[in-house]
C-alpha cells in the first residue's frame, strides 16, 4: 500500500467572513480533518487559507469553507492547487 502524496490548496474566502469566528472555526475543522497550514484575515475583508493534507480531506475542508460557521455568509471561495510546503499543524496567523 503506497502512502498518498500530500496535496495543498490556497483559498480566498469572500463574504461576511471577518468578525464571525470564521478563522477559529476553520482551525477546528482543519484539526478535525488532520490538515496542516494556516488561516488569516486580509486587509480587504476576506479570509486566506493555506491547507495541506490528503486530497479527500482537503475536498471536505473546501466544502466546509463554502458554508463557513453559522454567523458567516460566504459569497465565493477562489481556490488554487499548490505545492505543499510541509507545514505541521494548523494555525491562525495575523
Amino acid at each position: 500500500m503506497s502512502k498518498e502524496k500530500p496535496a495543498a490548496v490556497y483559498a480566498l474566502v469572500q463574504g461576511r467572513v471577518q468578525g464571525v469566528g470564521f478563522r477559529y472555526s476553520a482551525l477546528e475543522k482543519a484539526d478535525e480533518l488532520g490538515l496542516a497550514g494556516w488561516v488569516r484575515n486580509t486587509s480587504g475583508g476576506s479570509v486566506e487559507v493555506w491547507a495541506e493534507g490528503s486530497r479527500e480531506n482537503l475536498d471536505l475542508f473546501l466544502a466546509w469553507l463554502k458554508r463557513g460557521p453559522q454567523l458567516s455568509r460566504v459569497d465565493s471561495v477562489k481556490t488554487e492547487n499548490i505545492e505543499p510546503r510541509g507545514y505541521t499543524g494548523f494555525n491562525v496567523t495575523y
